[in-house]
């Protein structure tokens, strides 16, 4: 063995039976050829009893490796296998690379690093490869990775959908509210998602009915599925989507009067914003807009103010008392939206007043769903259900990728 033989072997971190024979450098394709072999009459362990075995016969391949500077490089090998007289016939796995990958275990650490910070198809350019040998290699580590994760102590998750796709394309993700991660996703938006995901989380040494909390949207698939699934879980509305629901209305009163009120033009945002997030120019337009007594839309505007004004409040029985008197006085109001909303919030009384004791919401899927619809974007989609979801465990997940540095 050279000297050049030998440095490479040291980088490359190789033990003996291996070791680099060849070094070739092609200048005119900016690459580099390393060969590893291993002396001939070496023997390799049973992988079942330890004993030492010769080879039986070997078989040429290749690994894409860290670049060597701005050149691409290659590992070759002879794989080998190996014949035990009591096992049979193994396959020698070689230190530097998993089987059935085409490359090096320190290159699969640099993409995946990279994907975490960047689109899988910005990274695929940058390394000279495909977007589908690396989708590949994330499918691996991210399936490695939740084989390992402990879900026993899960109690508390928030349940949301995200848009996969255009169109009525979903993801429904269940989220740990507590270790605020990812546990577990899965397409569609209906019932048996949460089947899904009580089978998921019994694999993971979790179970559906140690599950004592649940926040949600009003949605009745997701309230079917936590009835038949979640025994012992008591679901909170999630008062972000109750806020919605409010804003709605207020936003439909506003469309409503627009026509004979034509200062309500463009002025959507001044109703829907709280009043700390306006600047000067638009409190100023707000406060012009309110001195009209008649406006139904500066009414509805006060029972969102109220109405989110009841949600500070931690107290269960002032709550329930101050929503409904919200209630009545909204159904009173002669406002056919916030009419509407006053029955929603009756006809779900139970896990709307739960948040008073909870204090749980899907704030943190709120944020989770922005950081995968930003991703989506910059990547331009992931063209598969299952390439979107291990995105979404790696971005959202907190794995434990174990890779090697």
């Amino acid at each position: 063995m050279d000297q050049g033989q030998h440095l490479f072997t040291l980088a490359l971190g190789l033990v003996p039976p291996w070791a680099v024979d060849d070094v070739r450098f092609t200048v005119e394709e900016k690459r580099l050829d390393l060969h590893v072999n291993f002396p001939r009459g070496s023997h390799f362990p049973c992988p079942t009893c330890g004993q030492d075995c010769p080879v039986y016969d070997t078989q040429e391949e290749v690994w894409r490796q860290l670049d060597f500077f701005q050149h691409a490089a290659y590992l070759h090998a002879r794989v080998s296998r190996r014949q035990c007289p009591e096992h049979g016939i193994h396959l020698v796995p070689v230190p530097w690379a998993r089987e059935g990958s085409g490359f090096t275990l320190l290159f699969e650490a640099l993409v995946m690093a990279m994907v975490r910070e960047m689109p899988v198809r910005t990274v695929a350019q940058l390394i000279r490869e495909t977007d589908q040998r690396l989708l590949r290699v994330i499918d691996h580590y991210v399936a490695q990775a939740r084989a390992h994760v402990d879900m026993a102590d899960v109690q508390a998750i928030g349940i949301d959908e995200t848009s996969s796709r255009r169109g009525h394309d979903y993801i429904t993700l269940f989220v740990d509210l507590n270790a605020r991660r990812l546990l577990f996703a899965t397409p569609g938006k209906d019932a048996q998602t949460f089947e899904k995901f009580s089978e998921g989380l019994q694999a993971r040494g979790g179970s559906a009915k140690r599950i004592t909390d649940v926040s949600m949207d009003l949605s009745l698939a997701f309230q079917k599925g936590a009835a038949e699934h979640l025994p012992n879980a008591e679901i909170t509305f999630d008062r972000f989507h109750l806020m919605k629901l409010v804003n709605e209305a207020v936003d439909a009163v506003r469309k409503g009067e627009v026509l004979s009120q034509p200062d309500l033009k463009k002025s959507r945002w001044l109703w829907l914003k709280n009043p700390g997030k306006l600047n000067t120019k638009q409190k100023a337009k707000l406060q012009e807009l309110l001195k009209n007594q008649n406006l139904k839309t500066a009414q509805a505007y006060q029972y969102r103010l109220t109405f989110q004004e009841i949600f500070t409040i931690q107290n269960r029985h002032q709550g329930a008392t101050l929503l409904k008197a919200w209630m009545e006085n909204a159904k009173a109001s002669g406002l056919r939206p916030l009419v509407k909303v006053a029955y929603t919030v009756m006809n779900h009384w139970d896990g709307v007043l739960r948040w008073f004791e909870s204090q749980i919401t899907n704030g943190i899927l709120e944020g989770f769903n922005s950081l995968l619809q930003a991703a989506k974007a910059k990547a331009r989609g992931y063209r598969t259900h299952k390439n979107f979801i291990n995105m979404a465990y790696l971005i959202l997940g907190k794995l434990d990728l174990r890779l090697p540095t």
